[in-house]
């Protein structure tokens, strides 16, 4: 399989930078960049209504969109559980 470009939005780099465990925050972070090399892993969920996926870090969501002609991966929102889908 091809490798992804990562395309991550500012405001998704302010949700990881706000990850206050460094832990938690370097998980997150590996999870991201495994996406470049598989954009739909094992466990990854399409949201209802949408042309985005969600992938799941502990108790951490990414969200992202995929786009297989351009071979990009956007990530738009990096969250907690609780806060990601609002």
């Amino acid at each position: 399989m091809a490798k992804y470009e990562l395309l991550i939005k500012p405001s998704a780099v302010k949700d990881i930078d706000g990850i206050g465990d460094k832990k938690n925050r370097r998980r997150v972070v590996q999870r991201i960049l495994a996406l470049a090399e598989d954009p739909r892993p094992k466990g990854c969920d399409k949201l209802t209504r949408q042309e985005r996926y969600r992938v799941r870090q502990g108790s951490y969501r990414i969200i992202d969109a995929v786009d297989d002609t351009q071979q990009t991966i956007l990530v738009v929102k990096v969250g907690h559980r609780k806060e990601v889908y609002r």
